[in-house]
């Protein structure tokens, strides 16, 4: 009842950020504001809804399918760090200089090129001049982003949260007009669940406002081995066994949508205290002492913390490794998984363009 009325309050606002929206991508359309093209593959991942989508899986997915191929280099806004210009990330840069998810991509694959700038096409120019081998730049988090005239565009949907049964922001979670789907080379239908019923795909796609040229993939996540956050490596443990024998668990979670994650712990019957923070919390030193005091609560020799990796970039500048004597801290990494067919012809879609685009043309 409470959230129908704050959304009847709020749809004024909507009405109109909708018409400026509109107006920005008329404007776009018509190149009276121009988009800057560049002379090498330029790919973007984006959504157009407010929150997790799984922006961070998907462009590592990319980054890893690409990596041997090409120099490749990774810009990203750099959401919530504290500065504001061009940055190189480096697997020492902090969270305040970076941003949590270029940190996790730089030092998940220290061999790219990773940087953040709020400015798009000054960011590819600064890259391009201090890095002249790269020949291939992903952009996170830059659908809305016209300013730069991507070769190939993705655009993430969850699957869970339909545009057609959602509104404008700020009475709703979109972005933009469900319209804008359209300028999308690829769509790719996220946190698909693993089976669906007969024709659950057909109908999903039919939500989606799509020209017959787009491609349409439904990916789906899954969670890898339990790591250490201090020492980034697998310390043999299985979730199993962590199910057997601690039992207990400390999640904690500064991301948008934590729900995926709880569900998968759920899977294995065990006792969770959830300390559930914002997306890309800042954690400090009150976080820290609630954190040890949760984690020091439950049972000695049966408890361990579980977090995501974004989540680990962030807590690991403020956690004191002394303070959790029996060292059971650990995050879980998250992998994209393609339904049936769909891996290979996706791959190949996005092989082909990098490979036959070296001037930047598009997906045709």
């Amino acid at each position: 009842m409470l959230k129908n009325l704050q959304k009847i309050l709020l749809f004024p606002f909507s009405l109109f950020y909708g018409m400026v929206i509109r107006l920005r991508n008329w404007l776009f359309d018509k190149n009276i504001l121009n988009s800057t093209g560049f002379d090498l593959p330029v790919i973007t991942v984006g959504n157009i809804t407010v929150g997790g989508t799984g922006k961070t899986p998907h462009v590592e997915y990319l980054v890893k399918l690409l990596k041997d191929e090409h120099n490749i280099a990774v810009l990203s806004r750099g959401y919530k760090r504290k500065t504001r210009n061009f940055n190189i990330v480096t697997a020492s840069s902090s969270v305040s200089t970076s941003g949590d998810e270029a940190l996790q991509i730089k030092c998940k694959y220290p061999g790219i090129t990773v940087a953040v700038d709020r400015k798009r096409v000054h960011g590819i120019n600064e890259i391009l001049a201090k890095e002249p081998d790269v020949d291939l730049v992903i952009l996170d988090d830059a659908y809305q982003h016209r300013y730069v005239r991507a070769g190939l565009s993705i655009l993430l949907i969850d699957f869970n949260r339909p545009l057609t049964k959602d509104c404008l922001f700020p009475a709703g979670r979109l972005r933009e007009p469900g319209s804008s789907a359209k300028r999308a080379d690829i769509v790719l239908v996220t946190k698909s669940p693993a089976r669906q019923g007969p024709g659950e795909t057909e109908e999903k796609i039919k939500e989606i406002p799509l020209s017959s040229a787009q491609q349409v993939f439904f990916t789906g996540l899954s969670y890898d081995r339990p790591v250490n956050i201090f020492t980034g490596e697998n310390p043999g443990i299985k979730m199993n066994q962590i199910a057997e024998d601690l039992k207990n668990v400390l999640l904690v979670s500064g991301i948008a949508d934590p729900g995926p994650l709880v569900s998968y712990l759920n899977e294995y019957k065990l006792n969770i205290k959830h300390l559930k923070y914002p997306d890309h919390h800042s954690f400090n030193n009150r976080d820290r002492r609630l954190i040890r005091e949760k984690y020091m609560s439950m049972p000695e020799g049966q408890r361990c913390l579980i977090t995501t990796e974004k989540d680990a970039i962030r807590l690991r500048e403020i956690l004191v490794e002394e303070d959790f004597p029996d060292d059971k801290l650990f995050y879980l990494g998250i992998n994209v998984i393609f339904r049936d067919e769909d891996k290979s012809k996706f791959d190949k879609l996005i092989i082909d363009y990098a490979g036959k685009n070296r001037r930047n043309g598009s997906l045709s």
